[in-house]
């Protein structure tokens, strides 16, 4: 029997991940590509609700999968939304013993959670059924494995997003600078903008304190080689020497941004680099592909791109892998072999050229150094990431000591108290788990 409380809790943390990879395209046709699509007709007409969020790297494969594969009697719907919506309706939709949508967008970070709690159909039956029809041999290995959980497969990739660091070419050149390879690098840099450059606050940041805060700190703790929590002993990390240094290198950044920078997510960041108030970012490089849009920004052809710093040198990256896919929810009720088609479909060779630059498709080989301006940057930033922590009490984690990392940063409780707080109330969540396995 599952545990009512860790089923629950799976409400209450999704509800609060509302923190999207990206917000865009809300023109269904404009990135949709026609590909093969085949499965046998049904006996009757059957409409397929898809639940995706709208951005520029996931619309191609939404979009792609809806016109392709929509005919013989098969309609596929999707309605824009954004990823907070996307949050809310997932949880509802996962919720009950029917659910709304046939078809889910889903990323690493939750895949646990809704697996642990099954809430997702596995699979790999599937992968194995349609490998070489589809060519699903050809799918990243890491993409494969983030989206499992516990030996099984519960997400067809469709897409990753690293950590991307975006700068101004015309600023740095004329500076003289080259792109940062550390947060000591990053400091130095950004001081050196700050003061010559005549740009007052440099360096721009998603650290809203409702959600990116949390990827953040656990890119500066994942640099530093450390999980939330130790995977031989089940013990939380935070009040290890690397948590408080996390700590300390995400503060020493906070002069050379805005004030505000706890409100501002993602499109805030991008809206400073398009204006001209940062001449420096790190986000998701699914974020890169509107920067170079010239409807956007007039400085659209001055952007460069490159992985971002480590924390303290080494080859682990101040870096937060974000894999896309698609999940089939086990309470739907429409032939899962019929969906699967559909997802796979979607992730096929001409879906994942379609999709790039905007996104970087699962399907190896899609994406190659002459692509985009930002894949070089995005192909070193992949293979540079931390590693996942693929429990379900990793985005519990995440969510509930959030509040206390956005404390920290902004000066209002020590470090050390800090520390401590996150400790117990990770010690707190990874017992729940020991107490019903």
């Amino acid at each position: 029997m599952r545990p009512h409380r860790i089923t629950a809790a799976v409400v209450t943390v999704l509800a609060l991940l509302l923190a999207g990879c990206g917000a865009g395209s809300r023109t269904p046709a404009a990135t949709a590509t026609l590909v093969p699509c085949a499965f046998p007709p049904p006996a009757q007409s059957l409409d397929v609700r898809v639940l995706a969020y709208n951005s520029s790297a996931v619309d191609p494969f939404t979009n792609t999968m809806v016109r392709s594969c929509s005919r013989d009697g098969v309609t596929l719907r999707h309605e824009p939304i954004d990823f907070a919506g996307q949050t809310q309706k997932t949880i509802a939709t996962l919720s009950g013993r029917y659910g709304t949508y046939d078809i889910v967008e889903t990323y690493g970070l939750v895949v646990p959670q809704f697996a642990s709690t099954g809430k997702l159909r596995p699979l790999d039956d599937l992968v194995a059924r349609y490998r070489e029809e589809y060519g699903l041999d050809r799918l990243s290995p890491e993409m494969l494995a983030a989206l499992s959980y516990d030996g099984k497969l519960y997400g067809l990739p469709t897409m990753a997003q690293p950590f991307t660091l975006v700068y101004r070419r015309d600023v740095f050149d004329r500076l003289g600078l080259a792109p940062p390879r550390t947060f000591a690098e990053l400091r130095e840099v950004a001081a050196r903008v700050q003061r010559d450059g005549g740009i007052r606050y440099p360096l721009a940041l998603p650290l809203l304190a409702s959600a990116d805060i949390a990827t953040a700190y656990d890119a500066a703790l994942g640099s530093l080689g450390t999980d939330y929590v130790d995977r031989d002993t089940g013990r939380p990390n935070f009040t290890t020497s690397a948590a408080a240094r996390a700590f300390t290198e995400l503060r020493s950044l906070l002069p050379f941004m805005d004030p505000q920078v706890t409100t501002f997510a993602q499109p805030a960041v991008q809206q400073q680099m398009y204006n001209g108030s940062a001449a420096i970012a790190i986000m998701y490089s699914g974020r890169m592909f509107d920067l170079v849009q010239e409807r956007n920004s007039r400085f659209s052809r001055e952007f460069a791109f490159a992985p971002p710093p480590s924390v303290a040198g080494g080859d682990v990256l101040y870096n937060s892998l974000s894999v896309d896919g698609w999940a089939i929810p086990a309470n739907t009720e429409v032939d899962p072999d019929l969906l699967f088609r559909f997802l796979a479909a979607s992730v096929g060779p001409e879906s994942a050229r379609a999709a790039v630059p905007a996104a970087f498709p699962s399907r190896l080989g899609s994406v190659t150094p002459a692509s985009s301006p930002f894949a070089p940057a995005q192909l070193e930033a992949l293979g540079k990431a931390p590693p996942p922590e693929p429990f379900p009490w990793t985005s519990r984690i995440s969510v509930a000591t959030r509040p206390v990392v956005a404390d920290v940063l902004a000066g209002r409780i020590p470090v050390e108290q800090g520390q401590q707080r996150m400790q117990d109330i990770a010690t707190a969540i990874v017992a729940e788990y020991r107490e019903v396995g």
